[in-house]
């Protein structure tokens, strides 16, 4: 079995099985999958999967960073596995529902603009190739000047930078009915008319060389090059419009009468009222930006390359996409882009520092590619696979973003594209620029490293984060919180390569297959045992830490023993559908426990009333590496903290 075989079938194992897999697709950097039930994803198993670089949820998915080239390799290996394949639209249209309104629309905005990104990003570098091209310093290199340059060539050139922008509202509105499920040919055509060569051209009436058309003597009509909002509320309107349409014209008509119309409405709509509205607006939004950019001493690059990341997470950063645009499409240059290179940069050194500094060799397998992934311009896995994690390198890597777009923002950098940063952003920047670029982003770079190196990551466990007092001191903590007969009872059962777990409940102990849910009884999340509790309470079985308790619902808990070994119990199959009501959690994630402890308490009567059984699964989950086997002792009448119950093996001597 090859690797990527195993990290797929492993994959799947974590997330709860296929059953519990809606669908599935994949993007650049992550598989991107809709599941059933969220409460089914052992998320501490998937983020110890070999080459995953983290997880986590946004807009509904449940998202899986594997890097690019990784994804697609995982992703033919879960459709084998009898997963089926969606598109990543499909997938997208399952969450649409997720998150509040604002986030939705971020969302829907960046779904039409990210497809015609690729072309604007070949644009940026032509300009920039353009730019090095002609510049005096390069020529002289050849005994060349300006003047020795080819017309035709310029004339070649301008058609590689110019084109995109020309026809920028085809694009938008192409991608607009595609989107919103009109046919994509009719949002192309669209566009192509908003800016068809008959109209004054938006350029030359803005430089004065050409007049508005008036149309009934009030209405100015001009050609809409360049712009973005015209275009996208067009295609919006107009595949909204066409849908309509489809469903009241007859089908034998179909054909000839639906494009008509919904052409001949669109464009009178779009040259008479969307175009003038929206146009102006846009020029609203567009000085609004310029003023920001604007703002004297730095201060813009401050607040935009600290905050910058954070929007990232958010998931809304889509709205730069249309700012950026409009930068370029207006003056030719983007100042936005060399400020949130800085934030990216920043973010790649403190993941940089903490795979150098940490001697943990799964988190540094981790950290070091993740770092320089982020220096070639894509941070999830950074982000999201360590500097989160760990908080303390992610607030360094803003505070070295803030200060390296400080000095970008000082410098006045200014791209020639967009959607390319970093080290692949230089591009943008090979004019008198770019000495002034890369002193930018290397003390973002320098501050972030250094910060995180000193002040924001100590080299421990990710579960075992409490003070360094306390964690130097583990065991001894830990025995001085025991009380004397719970401890002597049961955390003393430690016996070489072995450990023997009491019962975490008073019940009847059942054979885990028992267990009305697939995930458990099938033992994708790992082996154990169930019980059906006659007594609402669960206690600490072992002297450990608390790795994880759900926040809300409160019905699962996984305590982490010393040896590295983890127990999850999980109240009842379903409750997480109650939403908390009936539990009681008297322990937070990250608190020391000791045996016999209480952790939770539960309403047995509130269960059964909403018809959920109570049914317990105690289980070891998979993942690690050091253990062997898990065994369940025996099945029948057990007592809290009574007999050894399951039994854990040890591959060596703890």
């Amino acid at each position: 079995m090859s690797d990527n075989q195993q990290i797929a079938q492993d994959v799947i194992r974590a997330i709860g099985g296929n059953e519990n897999i809606a669908s599935c697709a994949h993007c650049a950097t992550r598989l991107r999958i809709m599941v059933n039930d969220k409460d089914k994803i052992d998320q501490k198993q998937v983020e110890n999967i070999d080459k995953v670089k983290g997880a986590f949820f946004n807009s509904g998915q449940y998202q899986i960073i594997f890097g690019t080239g990784t994804v697609n390799r995982i992703f033919e290996e879960v459709e084998k596995l009898g997963v089926e394949g969606t598109s990543k639209e499909d997938v997208k249209s399952q969450g649409k529902k997720e998150g509040n309104a604002f986030q939705r629309a971020i969302r829907t905005f960046g779904d039409v603009f990210v497809p015609i990104i690729p072309v604007l990003v070949a644009t940026g570098l032509f300009m920039g190739l353009r730019g090095l091209l002609t510049q005096n310093e390069i020529l002289s290199l050849f005994g060349a000047t300006p003047e020795d340059i080819s017309p035709n060539f310029l004339l070649f050139t301008q058609i590689l930078t110019d084109t995109a922008f020309a026809f920028l509202p085809a694009l938008v509105a192409w991608s607009a009915f595609r989107v919103f499920g009109g046919s994509p040919v009719l949002g192309i055509v669209l566009g192509l008319m908003l800016v068809n060569p008959a109209l004054p051209n938006a350029y030359a009436v803005a430089d004065g060389s050409a007049q508005p058309l008036h149309m009934f003597g009030f209405i100015p009509v001009v050609g809409y090059q360049g712009s973005v909002l015209p275009a996208f509320f067009v295609g919006l309107i107009g595949a909204k419009f066409e849908k309509v349409l489809r469903r009241r014209v007859p089908e034998a008509l179909d054909l000839i009468l639906t494009p008509f119309i919904t052409l001949t409405v669109m464009i009178t709509l779009g040259l008479f009222a969307i175009g003038p509205v929206f146009h102006s607006l846009e020029e609203w939004v567009l000085h609004g930006t310029t003023a920001v950019l604007g703002l004297p001493f730095g201060i813009a690059g401050i607040i935009i390359g600290f905050f910058h990341q954070i929007i990232v997470v958010t998931g809304v950063h889509h709205i730069f996409n249309f700012l950026e645009i409009q930068l370029l499409e207006k003056t030719g240059f983007n100042p936005f882009n060399a400020i949130i290179t800085c934030a990216m940069a920043a973010q790649g050194a403190a993941c940089l520092a903490v795979g150098l500094k940490t001697k943990n060799t799964k988190l540094k397998a981790l950290a070091l590619p993740s770092s320089f992934s982020a220096f070639l311009g894509i941070t999830e896995p950074a982000i999201f696979g360590v500097n989160l994690r760990y908080m303390k390198p992610f607030i360094m890597g803003l505070v070295g973003g803030a200060v390296g777009g400080f000095l970008a923002s000082l410098f006045h950098l200014q791209g020639t594209g967009m959607a390319v940063t970093v080290i692949p952003g230089t591009l943008l920047y090979l004019n008198s620029q770019l000495p002034l670029y890369i002193l930018s982003n290397v003390v973002a770079m320098g501050i972030a490293f250094a910060l995180t190196w000193f002040f924001g990551y100590k080299d421990q466990p990710v579960a075992e984060e409490i003070s360094h007092a306390e964690e130097e001191n583990k065991s001894e903590v830990l025995t001085q919180k025991s009380n004397s007969s719970a401890s002597q009872a049961v955390n003393h059962r430690t016996k070489v390569g072995i450990l023997e777990i009491a019962s975490p409940m008073t019940g009847t102990a059942v054979a885990l297959e028992q267990v009305p849910d697939p995930a458990f009884s099938e033992k994708h999340m790992g082996e154990g045992i169930a019980i059906e509790p006659s007594e609402g309470k669960v206690f600490a079985p072992f002297n450990g830490v608390i790795a994880h308790v759900m926040i809300k619902s409160k019905h699962a808990v996984i305590l982490e023993h010393e040896t590295g070994a983890q127990m999850l119990v999980h109240i009842g199959i379903n409750t997480v559908g109650l939403k908390g009501e009936g539990f009681t959690a008297h322990v937070n994630s990250g608190d020391i426990v000791t045996a016999g402890q209480l952790l939770i308490e539960f309403d047995m009567e509130a269960i059964q009333a909403a018809g959920l059984p109570l049914i317990t699964p105690v289980i070891i989950p998979n993942g690690n590496d050091r253990i062997e086997q898990v065994m369940a002792n025996f099945t029948g009448p057990v007592q809290a903290n009574g007999e050894a119950l399951i039994v854990v093996k040890f591959t060596e001597p703890q």
